[in-house]
């Protein structure tokens, strides 16, 4: 995929405004690990498609190996998009079949795979779950437009084994991480088994998670960007966010009463964050966000507030 600069690409904002703090517009971003600034484009028709076509799968084909080039392009990705000081993520290629392990033992396992991705998040930053969230979800629609399977695996894998395979400074931890590679055909009776049983909790539709402002008041960029959001993944489907759609503004909060899974609810929040803006920006209608106070996560906000 072509990363240069299009009609379809957005530049990430150094976006998050804490505590209500002057909002920047800079089109650059601190890169967290290096003294330097760069730029990283959404390419947010390439996402925006994505969301609607990634599915989870945990069976590879191990004999169709990713060609170079595309773990090239990953690798890049993830050095490029690092949104937050507090979040990152890192290719890794070794050691695959160590990292992954099954529901119940080797059940439910990703299997054949020959690279995956950290989500590695800092928690001396305040808010590095959903921050890690929100920055391993571009990486996993980015490896979907380019045609790759992921699947989002946040409590069955062996953090001990990713640690020794990525560097990792003071109060750095492996959050998650995600297969990468080409899926078998045919889904696995197990694949089918834990599709069925994420799919007991089903995606709720967007009148079951929002409130506030009406939809017949909705602008269409509002639509657009909850729709992409209630498609978001989280642990096993949960679904743990809710929607408050107010003065042309989304606030992201966590819903009580869903179930832990040992991953946190705020991790699942960051990856709808992103859906958010990539259907805002889809839209035609670039914002930046601002973190907010428990149980709230995070308010999304138009640049242009024109509809």
């Amino acid at each position: 995929m072509d990363y240069t600069k299009g009609p379809d690409h957005a530049i990430v904002r150094a976006r998050m405004v804490l505590y209500n703090s002057h909002r920047s517009h800079s089109k650059r971003m601190a890169h967290p690990y290096k003294n330097v600034e760069i730029a990283m484009e959404i390419p947010f028709s390439h996402w925006y498609t994505a969301i609607d076509v990634r599915r989870s799968r945990r069976k590879y084909d191990p004999a169709r190996p990713v060609p170079g080039a595309l773990l090239g392009e990953l690798r890049d990705l993830c050095a490029q998009f690092r949104p937050f000081s507090c979040a990152k993520a890192e290719l890794i290629t070794e050691r695959c079949e160590e990292a992954f392990r099954g529901a119940v033992g080797s059940y439910g396992k990703v299997t054949g795979a020959r690279a995956f991705v950290a989500f590695i998040g800092n928690s001396a930053g305040r808010h590095f779950q959903e921050a890690t969230g929100y920055t391993g979800e571009g990486i996993v629609l980015a490896a979907t437009a380019l045609g790759l399977a992921t699947c989002w695996v946040a409590g069955f894998f062996r953090p001990e084994v990713v640690a020794e395979l990525v560097e990792l400074h003071d109060n750095e931890r492996v959050l998650a991480i995600t297969p990468i590679g080409y899926a078998v055909e045919q889904e696995s009776l197990e694949e089918k088994f834990m599709t069925a049983f994420g799919r007991t909790h089903r995606r709720k539709p967007l009148s079951a998670l929002v409130n506030g402002d009406g939809p017949e008041g909705w602008p269409g960029w509002i639509k657009t960007a909850l729709e992409a959001a209630r498609l978001a993944p989280s642990a096993i489907n949960r679904q743990p966010w809710s929607f408050r759609v107010q003065d042309n503004a989304v606030t992201v909060s966590i819903r009580t009463g869903e179930p832990d899974f040992n991953v946190s609810k705020r991790l699942d929040c960051g990856i709808a964050m992103l859906h958010i803006e990539v259907g805002a920006l889809y839209a035609g209608h670039p914002g930046t966000w601002e973190f907010l106070e428990s149980p709230q996560v995070g308010r999304f906000a138009v640049v242009n507030k024109t509809a």
